[in-house]
């Protein structure tokens, strides 16, 4: 059953936005998906959001058990309490939960290249996950480049890139794209060859989830 991780091309992405939608809409199609942030540094507003999303299917610290109160890289957040990361223990309480519910997203922690702790970052966490990722990235001029890195990296580490979602945000704008926003997704189709969901206002409302993010075919 699907199992993916969430990543970004950079922090304010929307990946807590597309995953609580994401979640939302497995639930609406009767699957029982739940989605985990296991690492978050200043508030857990992010947490709260998922386990929302949820319907309260794990409590905050299952959501989310390893938290900093510094709003920075988690490794500069532990280096400042002192304190480290039990990535083992994580990873088993993340297995866990996979072996519970049907659909699951493992919400990462700011972009790709983030560091955890010393010569650990979000890449290789990923990789010792090994689990399907998904890229979320602002649909904007400039674009291309961070996804491209991002996903060529992701491959590169002998990762499957499941796909990207380019995001409009919450705010959706107004339909008179520019020409880069226009052109984006099926430019990222040509050149990666992996499927690219645009998330915009109509696929929000319609909660339609392509096949390959879990969802029924639409």
């Amino acid at each position: 059953m699907p199992r993916f991780f969430i990543t970004g091309t950079d922090t304010g992405v929307g990946k807590t936005w597309f995953t609580c939608w994401l979640v939302r809409a497995w639930r609406k199609q009767g699957w029982d998906g739940i989605a985990l942030k296991p690492i978050a540094t200043g508030d857990r507003e992010d947490a709260l959001a998922l386990q929302a999303a949820m319907d309260s299917r794990l409590t905050l610290d299952e959501i989310n058990p390893i938290h900093f109160r510094e709003p920075a890289a988690p490794r500069v957040a532990a280096e400042l309490e002192n304190r480290g990361i039990d990535f083992a223990s994580l990873h088993q309480s993340i297995a866990m939960h996979s072996s519970r519910f049907s659909h699951l997203a493992v919400e990462g922690v700011g972009g790709w290249r983030v560091p955890l702790a010393l010569d650990y970052d979000v890449r290789a966490w990923a990789r010792d996950l090994a689990l399907p990722v998904v890229v979320v990235a602002l649909n904007r001029l400039g674009v291309l480049n961070h996804a491209i890195l991002s996903v060529e990296s992701i491959q590169t580490s002998g990762l499957t890139c499941a796909g990207i979602v380019l995001n409009d945000g919450p705010g959706d704008p107004s339909p008179d794209f520019d020409l880069a926003r226009r052109n984006n997704a099926a430019l990222l189709r040509d050149i990666l060859g992996v499927p690219v969901f645009e998330f915009g206002r109509d696929a929000q409302a319609a909660g339609q989830i392509p096949a390959w993010l879990g969802g029924k075919e639409v």
